[in-house]
C-alpha cells in the first residue's frame, strides 16, 4: 500500500536513486556553508531510518530542536538543485528552460543581440517541440528587448513578434479550454459517477456540447489535438458511449504514433491515452485489437528510447499489468495468467510510494476474478477482503460494491451459507450508504437472498430465470457496463449447464470473433 509519510523532505530522500544519492554527496561536498556538515548529517540519518522520527534526530544532537525546520528546508532545496543539475540532457523542456536562463542572463549583462540570438534559436525548438507556452514566453522576452528600442532591428521585426505573439497566444487559449473542460468532465466523473438516467445524459451532452462547439478542429496543432480527443473521450465515458470512447482513445494514441518524438517528449500523456483505449476495447470485448494495442505498447515501453524515471515506471507498470490481467479475463484464460499474480504483487511493493489506494485495490480485484474462474474461491475471498475491509470511502464506490457482491457469490459456491443471511444485509446497506444501487445489483441481492428458499428441483429454473432476467438488463445503457466488473450471466450459466465458468467464458470468447 502507498506510503503515507507526511514529511516531505524524509519522502524525497526514500525516492531518490543510488546514482541521484551518489551525485547528491559529490554535489554537497563541493558547498562551503557553516550548516554543510550539519545538512549531510541529517540526510545519511533520514537516508538510514526505516520512518521519519524527529526524536532519533534530535537524539543524534547534530542540531536543536528549533533549528531543525529551517536545517530541513535547506537540504530539501539542495537536494532538488542536485537533481535538476543532473538531469538527462534529452529531457527537452529542460533544455529549453536553461536556454532561456541563459538568454536572462546574457541580457542582464547588456549583451541585447546574444540575448535575442539566443531567444530565437530557441524559440524554433519549441515550436518544432510544440512546446507553445514556452515559445509565447520566449516571444514575450523577445518583445521586452525589442522594445527598449536599443538593438535597432531589421525593419518590420516588431510586426513579426507581435504576429507570433498573437498566433501563439490564440492556440495556447484553446489548449487552456480544452484541458479545462476535460478536467471539469472528469471532475463530474469523480462527484457523480456515470450517468444513471437520461435526465442525467441530457445534462452532461448540454455541458458538453455547449463548450466544445466553440473549436474548429481543423485549426488545430498537436497540443489542441490531444486535448480535444481527452475532453471527447471523457464526455463518451460519462454517458457510457464506449464506442465513442474507443474513437477518440484510437485518434489520442494514432497522434502520439504519427508523432513519434512527441512520444519521448509526453510519455505520461502517451501511456494514459494507450490505457483509455485498452479500457475501452475491453469494455466492447474487441478482444483481437486489444490484444494488438497492449502489445504494441509493450514494445514501446522497451524501447531504450523511451524515457525512465520513477513516475513512468509506476505507470508503465500500471497500466501495463492491468491490461494484461483484463486481457486473460476477456479471453477466459484464468489458469494461464496465475503466472502474472506474483509479478503483480512484487511490482505493487515496487511502486508502493507511487500507487494510490483505488488503483492498488484494482488489482486485488482483479486477482480476486481471476482466482474465481480457477474456482480457487478462499484465495479469491483473501482478496476480496483486503478491499471490503478498507475503510477508505473515497475510493471508487463501484469497486467496493462488485468486490462485496462476487464475495456473497464465492460464499455460496463454498457452501458457506449459514451466514449469508448477514452478509446480505450488511452488503444492501453498504450499497445503500454508497447511494449506487443499480437494478443489477439489487437483483443480485434479491436472488441470492432467495436461494436457500428453493427447492434443490427448482434450483435449475430458477438460475435460468435470472439469466433471461439479466440478458435484459445487459442492453440497458446505464446497466451494461456493471456486467464488466461481474459476469454473472456467464456465472449463471456455469450453475445451468454444470460447467466450469471459465469453460463458458472462454467458448464465448472463441464465438466473438472481434
Amino acid at each position: 500500500m502507498a506510503n503515507h509519510q507526511k514529511d516531505f523532505l524524509f519522502v524525497l530522500i526514500k525516492s531518490l536513486s543510488k546514482s541521484e544519492k551518489r551525485q547528491f554527496k559529490i554535489f554537497a561536498s563541493r558547498l562551503e556553508t557553516s550548516s554543510n556538515t550539519k545538512f549531510i548529517e541529517l540526510f545519511n540519518i533520514l537516508d538510514k531510518s526505516e520512518v521519519y522520527d524527529e526524536k532519533l534526530i534530535l537524539k543524534n544532537g547534530i542540531i536543536k530542536k528549533v533549528q531543525l525546520s529551517n536545517l530541513k528546508s535547506y537540504l530539501y532545496k539542495q537536494i532538488l538543485v542536485s537533481i535538476r543539475l543532473n538531469i538527462p540532457s534529452q529531457n527537452i523542456r529542460y533544455q529549453l528552460r536553461e536556454q532561456i536562463d541563459f538568454a536572462s542572463i546574457l541580457y542582464n549583462k547588456g549583451l541585447y543581440k546574444q540575448s535575442l540570438k539566443l531567444l530565437d534559436k530557441t524559440k524554433i525548438q519549441a515550436l518544432e517541440n510544440d512546446e507553445k507556452y514556452m515559445a509565447f514566453e520566449i516571444v514575450e522576452f523577445e518583445k521586452l528587448i525589442e522594445s527598449q528600442y536599443i538593438t535597432r532591428s531589421i525593419q518590420g521585426r516588431a510586426d513579426e513578434l507581435v504576429i507570433q505573439a498573437k498566433e501563439l497566444n490564440y492556440k495556447n487559449t484553446i489548449s487552456s479550454k480544452l484541458s479545462n473542460l476535460s478536467l471539469q468532465l472528469y471532475g463530474i466523473m469523480l462527484k457523480t459517477g456515470y450517468v444513471k438516467s437520461d435526465e442525467d445524459q441530457q445534462y452532461i451532452d448540454s455541458y458538453f456540447h455547449k463548450h466544445i462547439a466553440k473549436f474548429d478542429e481543423s485549426k488545430f496543432g498537436f497540443r489542441e489535438k490531444y486535448w480535444f480527443y481527452n475532453a471527447n473521450l471523457w464526455h463518451s465515458f460519462l454517458v457510457q458511449d464506449f464506442l465513442g470512447s474507443y474513437k477518440y482513445a484510437y485518434k489520442w494514441v494514432t497522434l502520439f504514433y504519427d508523432n513519434p518524438n512527441m512520444i519521448y517528449l509526453n510519455p505520461v500523456f502517451f501511456l494514459k491515452g494507450n490505457h483509455y483505449l485498452l479500457e475501452s476495447l475491453f469494455m466492447l470485448k474487441y478482444k483481437s485489437k486489444f490484444k494488438k494495442y497492449l502489445l504494441k505498447l509493450e514494445e514501446t515501453i522497451q524501447d531504450p528510447r523511451f524515457p525512465v524515471n520513477d513516475n513512468i515506471a509506476s505507470l508503465s507498470f500500471l497500466y501495463l499489468y492491468n491490461n494484461k490481467l483484463n486481457y486473460h479475463i476477456l479471453e477466459g484464460t484464468f489458469e494461464e495468467s496465475e503466472y502474472l499474480i506474483p509479478e503483480v504483487l512484487d511490482k505493487i511493493k515496487l511502486h508502493s510510494e507511487h500507487l494510490d489506494e483505488h488503483h492498488e485495490m484494482m488489482f486485488y480485484y482483479k486477482i480476486a476474478c481471476i482466482y474465481f474462474g480457477t474456482e480457487k474461491y478462499a484465495e479469491s475471498i483473501y482478496y476480496l477482503e483486503k478491499i471490503i475491509n478498507n475503510k477508505n470511502l473515497t475510493m471508487r464506490e463501484d469497486l467496493m460494491c462488485f468486490a462485496r457482491l462476487l464475495y456473497l457469490i464465492e460464499h455460496y459456491e463454498m457452501g458457506k451459507d449459514f451466514n449469508l443471511e448477514s452478509q446480505l444485509k450488511s452488503t444492501y446497506k453498504f450499497l445503500l450508504k454508497m447511494n449506487d444501487m443499480h437494478e443489477v445489483q439489487k437483483e443480485i441481492i434479491r436472488f441470492m437472498k432467495n436461494l436457500n428458499s428453493f427447492y434443490p428441483s427448482d434450483i435449475k429454473k430458477e438460475f435460468i430465470k435470472m439469466r433471461e432476467r439479466f440478458i435484459e438488463l445487459e442492453k440497458n445503457t446505464y446497466e451494461k457496463r456493471a456486467f464488466l466488473y461481474l459476469d454473472i450471466i456467464s456465472w449463471l450459466e456455469s450453475k445451468i449447464e454444470n460447467r466450469k465458468i471459465a469453460d463458458i467464458i472462454r467458448e464465448k470468447a472463441k464465438l466473438n470473433n472481434r
